[in-house]
Protein backbone atom coordinates (compact mmCIF):
# COMPACT_ATOMS: atom_id res chain seq x y z
CA UNK A 1 0.00 0.00 0.00
CA UNK A 2 1.50 3.37 -0.99
CA UNK A 3 2.49 5.81 1.73
CA UNK A 4 -0.06 8.56 2.38
CA UNK A 5 1.62 11.96 2.01
CA UNK A 6 -1.43 14.23 2.40
CA UNK A 7 -4.56 14.03 4.56
CA UNK A 8 -6.71 16.24 2.34
CA UNK A 9 -6.39 18.86 -0.39
CA UNK A 10 -8.00 21.38 1.96
CA UNK A 11 -5.23 20.89 4.53
CA UNK A 12 -2.58 21.28 1.85
CA UNK A 13 -4.18 24.53 0.66
CA UNK A 14 -4.77 25.94 4.14
CA UNK A 15 -1.62 24.81 5.95
CA UNK A 16 0.75 23.54 3.26
CA UNK A 17 0.64 20.14 4.98
CA UNK A 18 2.54 17.49 3.04
CA UNK A 19 4.30 14.59 4.80
CA UNK A 20 7.85 13.59 3.91
CA UNK A 21 8.06 10.03 2.53
CA UNK A 22 9.95 7.55 4.72
CA UNK A 23 12.56 6.77 2.03
CA UNK A 24 13.48 10.47 1.87
CA UNK A 25 13.67 10.73 5.67
CA UNK A 26 16.09 7.78 5.77
CA UNK A 27 18.19 9.29 2.97
CA UNK A 28 18.40 12.62 4.81
CA UNK A 29 19.28 10.95 8.12
CA UNK A 30 22.00 8.92 6.38
CA UNK A 31 23.79 12.10 5.24
CA UNK A 32 27.33 12.50 6.53
CA UNK A 33 27.34 14.13 9.96
CA UNK A 34 23.59 13.64 10.43
CA UNK A 35 23.91 9.85 10.68
CA UNK A 36 26.51 10.19 13.44
CA UNK A 37 24.38 12.77 15.28
CA UNK A 38 21.38 10.39 15.24
CA UNK A 39 23.50 7.77 17.01
CA UNK A 40 24.89 10.20 19.60
CA UNK A 41 23.34 10.08 23.07
CA UNK A 42 23.48 13.82 23.79
CA UNK A 43 22.88 15.43 20.37
CA UNK A 44 19.58 17.33 20.40
CA UNK A 45 17.12 17.71 17.53
CA UNK A 46 14.31 20.26 17.10
CA UNK A 47 11.69 19.69 14.39
CA UNK A 48 9.88 23.04 13.78
CA UNK A 49 7.06 21.44 11.75
CA UNK A 50 6.85 18.03 13.41
CA UNK A 51 3.67 16.75 11.75
CA UNK A 52 2.96 13.27 13.09
CA UNK A 53 6.61 12.92 14.11
CA UNK A 54 8.01 11.03 11.11
CA UNK A 55 11.49 12.58 11.42
CA UNK A 56 11.56 12.43 15.23
CA UNK A 57 10.38 8.81 15.26
CA UNK A 58 13.11 7.84 12.77
CA UNK A 59 15.76 9.60 14.87
CA UNK A 60 14.43 8.06 18.10
CA UNK A 61 14.64 4.57 16.58
CA UNK A 62 18.29 5.18 15.72
CA UNK A 63 19.09 6.57 19.15
CA UNK A 64 17.35 3.70 20.95
CA UNK A 65 19.06 1.12 18.73
CA UNK A 66 22.37 2.69 19.80
CA UNK A 67 21.34 2.59 23.49
CA UNK A 68 20.30 -1.06 23.09
CA UNK A 69 23.83 -1.89 21.87
CA UNK A 70 25.94 0.31 24.15
CA UNK A 71 23.95 0.80 27.37
CA UNK A 72 22.04 -2.42 27.94
CA UNK A 73 24.00 -4.31 30.60
CA UNK A 74 21.05 -4.03 32.99
CA UNK A 75 17.47 -2.79 32.77
CA UNK A 76 18.40 0.10 35.09
CA UNK A 77 21.18 1.18 32.74
CA UNK A 78 18.97 0.81 29.68
CA UNK A 79 16.12 2.77 31.29
CA UNK A 80 18.32 5.70 32.36
CA UNK A 81 20.11 5.99 29.04
CA UNK A 82 17.04 5.44 26.86
CA UNK A 83 15.06 8.10 28.73
CA UNK A 84 17.93 10.53 28.32
CA UNK A 85 18.07 9.76 24.57
CA UNK A 86 14.32 10.46 24.40
CA UNK A 87 14.82 13.81 26.17
CA UNK A 88 17.02 15.08 23.31
CA UNK A 89 14.14 15.22 20.80
CA UNK A 90 11.92 18.31 20.50
CA UNK A 91 9.11 19.25 18.16
CA UNK A 92 6.62 22.03 17.44
CA UNK A 93 3.47 21.27 15.44
CA UNK A 94 0.74 23.74 14.44
CA UNK A 95 -2.18 21.30 14.06
CA UNK A 96 -3.65 19.65 17.15
CA UNK A 97 -4.38 16.23 15.63
CA UNK A 98 -0.84 15.98 14.26
CA UNK A 99 0.70 17.05 17.58
CA UNK A 100 -1.30 14.37 19.43
CA UNK A 101 -0.29 11.73 16.88
CA UNK A 102 3.36 12.79 17.19
CA UNK A 103 3.22 12.29 20.97
CA UNK A 104 1.57 8.87 20.56
CA UNK A 105 4.02 7.75 17.87
CA UNK A 106 7.07 8.68 19.93
CA UNK A 107 5.68 6.94 23.01
CA UNK A 108 4.85 3.77 21.07
CA UNK A 109 8.39 3.58 19.69
CA UNK A 110 9.87 4.13 23.16
CA UNK A 111 7.53 1.53 24.68
CA UNK A 112 8.40 -1.08 22.02
CA UNK A 113 12.14 -0.70 22.61
CA UNK A 114 11.65 -0.65 26.39
CA UNK A 115 9.59 -3.87 26.31
CA UNK A 116 12.32 -5.60 24.28
CA UNK A 117 14.92 -4.54 26.87
CA UNK A 118 12.71 -5.71 29.74
CA UNK A 119 12.25 -9.12 28.08
CA UNK A 120 15.96 -9.37 27.33
CA UNK A 121 16.78 -8.91 31.04
CA UNK A 122 13.80 -11.01 32.17
CA UNK A 123 12.57 -8.13 34.29
CA UNK A 124 9.15 -6.58 34.89
CA UNK A 125 8.01 -3.38 33.22
CA UNK A 126 8.19 -0.27 35.38
CA UNK A 127 5.20 2.04 35.20
CA UNK A 128 7.50 4.76 36.59
CA UNK A 129 9.78 4.40 33.56
CA UNK A 130 6.89 4.52 31.09
CA UNK A 131 5.30 7.48 32.91
CA UNK A 132 8.68 9.26 32.81
CA UNK A 133 8.76 8.72 29.04
CA UNK A 134 5.24 10.21 28.75
CA UNK A 135 6.29 13.20 30.88
CA UNK A 136 9.41 13.89 28.80
CA UNK A 137 7.45 13.69 25.54
CA UNK A 138 4.71 15.97 26.93
CA UNK A 139 7.33 18.63 27.70
CA UNK A 140 9.27 18.24 24.45
CA UNK A 141 6.44 18.10 21.88
CA UNK A 142 4.40 21.29 21.73
CA UNK A 143 1.36 22.31 19.74
CA UNK A 144 2.05 25.85 18.60
CA UNK A 145 3.30 28.12 15.84
CA UNK A 146 7.07 27.96 15.41
CA UNK A 147 7.10 31.21 13.39
CA UNK A 148 5.39 33.26 16.11
CA UNK A 149 6.96 31.10 18.86
CA UNK A 150 3.59 31.00 20.60
CA UNK A 151 0.92 28.50 21.58
CA UNK A 152 -2.61 28.90 20.19
CA UNK A 153 -3.48 30.60 23.51
CA UNK A 154 -0.92 33.32 22.78
CA UNK A 155 1.38 32.11 25.56
CA UNK A 156 5.05 31.60 24.67
CA UNK A 157 6.25 28.14 23.67
CA UNK A 158 8.23 26.67 26.59
CA UNK A 159 10.67 23.79 26.37
CA UNK A 160 12.50 21.88 29.09
CA UNK A 161 16.25 21.50 28.84
CA UNK A 162 17.36 18.18 30.34
CA UNK A 163 20.98 19.00 31.21
CA UNK A 164 23.18 16.02 31.91
CA UNK A 165 24.87 16.65 35.28
CA UNK A 166 25.99 13.19 36.36
CA UNK A 167 26.58 10.02 34.38
CA UNK A 168 27.71 6.65 35.70
CA UNK A 169 27.59 3.25 33.98
CA UNK A 170 24.10 2.61 35.41
CA UNK A 171 22.62 6.01 36.25
CA UNK A 172 22.02 9.48 34.79
CA UNK A 173 21.08 12.63 36.70
CA UNK A 174 19.70 15.69 34.92
CA UNK A 175 18.81 19.28 35.69
CA UNK A 176 15.49 20.34 34.16
CA UNK A 177 15.33 24.05 33.26
CA UNK A 178 12.52 25.71 31.31
CA UNK A 179 13.22 28.10 28.44
CA UNK A 180 10.86 29.93 26.13
CA UNK A 181 11.56 29.54 22.42
CA UNK A 182 12.40 33.26 22.37
CA UNK A 183 15.01 32.72 25.09
CA UNK A 184 16.49 29.80 23.13
CA UNK A 185 16.75 31.94 19.97
CA UNK A 186 18.35 34.75 21.99
CA UNK A 187 20.89 32.32 23.44
CA UNK A 188 19.90 33.14 27.01
CA UNK A 189 21.23 30.96 29.81
CA UNK A 190 19.77 30.41 33.26
CA UNK A 191 20.79 28.84 36.50
CA UNK A 192 20.19 25.12 36.35
CA UNK A 193 16.73 24.08 37.45
CA UNK A 194 15.58 21.10 39.48
CA UNK A 195 17.88 18.11 39.66
CA UNK A 196 16.31 14.73 39.05
CA UNK A 197 17.55 11.18 38.75
CA UNK A 198 15.99 9.27 35.89
CA UNK A 199 14.09 6.19 37.23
Amino acid sequence: MPEKLIKSKARVQKHGEVFTPSWMIQKMLNAEGVKEACENLTTTFLEPAAGEGNFLVAILKRKLAMVSKKYNKSIRQYTHYSLYALSTLYGVELLEDNAQMCVMNLFEVYKDFYEKAVNCHEEKQSEIALNSAKFIISKNIVQGNFLTRKLSSGEPIIFSEWELVKKTPTMIKVHRTEYSLDEIFAGNSKESGTQAELP
